[in-house]
């Protein structure tokens, strides 16, 4: 590997200005006025021009065509899994029917966020994604802080994000094996070497293979889609039937909520688990052929294949899931209820394992979306700069793909102690990714009214657009509201929700850090990186 060290610029070397953000700020020591930072605090007798640096630190490969990037987002979202592995969470809450019509809700939501979004990353495709997008079209006079708070808020999301799949991901092996031997006792640091043995694995992966994973995510994404038609086929030929009131009328709940519009509610978070981190494919424009016309089209169509996937296997499981009781305390209730369909449990093993060999690919798409987010990030100065090097070898960002890593294997290791502590890290990327959405559509909002010269990419709703992304932000709003509130009463420190106070927390580092440093420090986006990423991204195609 090859670091790239920068003199401080002179006025006769200085290649590079800031994107103008509104905000003046004093030339002084505390800043470059090309916002680049050297990679280390070494000194190097070779040194580069700060363009030369900035071209170094966005120097990746195009490797995905629309089909792949495609069905990397397709498979990366899993809805139909997600809703097959958690489903019954909403018979506490709810019942059925928060599932079949809440599901019709949620994918609803779900289509005008990713439309919102898909249309801005028709106009800026970047890895930075929606800071980037807040950076272009919030307020100038607020841009800087808006920006620097959404990139925080989008990066600890996607690291809470990347731990909660992969904490699914060792809890689905756990109940297979679980199910498949009697004599198998879980326990928590189990989990913990499940998560250490796959991160490690995938993150090497990640690391010199890179150039096979679009291949992997196009098979998974094949897999993810032939999966579909197996589980649908065999439990409507092999399953026992509820009634049609069941799945439509039938409301409970044991949660503890007594009032039915809140218990109601709270199984709509079910489904909305779902549809979070559309955003996925966005954070690898970099590395997408033509990117302004396949990123968007492949977050918005992703999102409605899915939502079609979803809504038919909940129908599907509601009908045929056969005994309740059964499904919720088996040590994985979606094993349950396929081994009832079947009267097998091999078959309903088989079955799971093609659920487990999609959710590890998820796995390695989430650890490749996260460290481009750490990479951008760390570029744009939000995070140290070391962590934007690019090795030549591979043109992958090395370190920005183990940051992340390291981190959540750390976290992991709460596990040991009590599984509620690693969960409230996790409760994180919902109300992080949800709280992201809202900042970049209401700038684009406030951008449709106050910008005559809005310029849009391939991808535009027209006149549609305003009245999809108020629709999105209002949805969306609505949905974080109940994303912190406790699912079971009374509360105690096991099944607290702990989003709210993490988030607070993540909140709190990130305004501390700007009131204390980045006030005054940070220079804000790097009009050059964003030159020859955007503007400059076409050309590069071979």
């Amino acid at each position: 590997m090859e670091d790239y060290e920068v003199e401080p610029p002179n006025k006769k070397n200085a290649t590079m200005a800031p994107e103008d953000h509104g905000d003046s700020i004093s030339e002084s020591s505390h800043g470059r006025k090309d916002g680049i930072y050297p990679l280390s605090t070494r000194t190097r007798t070779r040194t580069r021009t700060a363009g030369d640096t900035v071209r170094a630190q966005v120097r990746v490969k195009k490797l995905f065509n629309f089909t792949q990037i495609f069905f990397f987002a397709l498979t990366f979202m899993s809805s139909w899994e997600t809703m097959a592995l958690y489903l019954t969470g909403s018979f506490t809450n709810g019942g059925p029917r928060a599932l079949s019509w809440g599901i019709i809700v949620v994918v609803c939501g779900a289509l005008a966020q990713s439309a919102s979004l898909a249309e801005m990353a028709s106009m800026r495709p970047i890895a930075g994604a929606q800071y980037h997008w807040t950076h272009h079209l919030a307020p100038p006079s607020q841009k800087r802080f808006i920006t620097w708070m959404q990139g925080w808020i989008t990066w600890f999301a996607w690291v809470s994000l990347l731990a909660g799949v992969a904490n699914t991901t060792a809890n689905m092996l756990q109940g297979i094996v679980a199910t498949n031997y009697p004599d198998y006792h879980p326990a928590r640091w189990h989990l913990t070497l499940f998560i250490f043995a796959m991160l490690i694995f995938e993150g090497l992966m990640n690391m010199y293979a890179f150039w096979v994973i679009p291949w992997i995510e196009l098979l998974a994404g094949i897999l993810h889609v032939s999966l579909f038609i197996v589980f649908v086929s065999i439990l409507v030929a092999m399953g026992s039937r509820h009634s049609a009131k069941f799945v439509f009328l039938e409301g409970q709940s044991t949660s503890g909520w007594s009032n039915g519009f809140i218990s109601w509610n709270l199984g709509l978070l079910t489904p909305t688990w779902g549809f979070v981190g559309f955003d996925g494919a966005v954070h690898m424009s970099e590395e997408v052929r033509r990117a302004k016309k396949a990123v968007p089209r492949s977050m918005f169509w992703t999102v409605a294949i899915n939502g079609i996937f979803a809504y038919a296997i909940i129908l599907t499981i509601l009908f045929t899931m056969g005994s309740i009781e059964e499904a919720l305390t088996a040590a994985s209730p979606i094993i349950q209820i396929c081994q009832q369909a079947t009267g097998s449990t091999s078959a309903a093993t088989a079955m799971v394992c093609g659920l487990l060999i999609v959710s590890l690919a998820v796995n390695l798409a989430s650890i490749a979306s996260t460290s481009r987010l750490t990479w951008a990030w760390s570029r744009d100065g939000g995070l140290p700069a070391w962590f934007s090097h690019i090795d030549r070898k591979h043109s992958v960002p090395v370190r920005a793909v183990w940051l992340p890593i390291v981190i959540v294997m750390i976290l992991s290791c709460l596990n040991i102690a009590s599984s509620a502590a690693f969960g409230a890290f996790i409760a994180l990327s919902s109300i992080g990714l949800f709280s992201s959405y809202i900042i970049a559509i209401s700038c684009m909002v406030h951008a449709r009214f106050h910008r005559e010269n809005l310029q849009f990419g391939d991808w535009t709703m027209g006149r549609l657009g305003l009245p999809v992304n108020i629709f999105a932000l209002a949805y969306t709003c609505y949905v974080t509201i109940w994303l912190p509130f406790p699912n079971y009463l009374p509360v105690s420190g096991v099944n607290m929700n702990y989003a709210l106070p993490i988030f607070g927390a993540s909140t709190l580092f990130a305004l501390s850090y700007w009131f204390l440093s980045a006030r005054k420090n940070w220079r804000g986006l790097n009009k050059e990186v964003i030159r020859l990423v955007v503007e400059g991204g076409e050309l590069s195609l071979k």
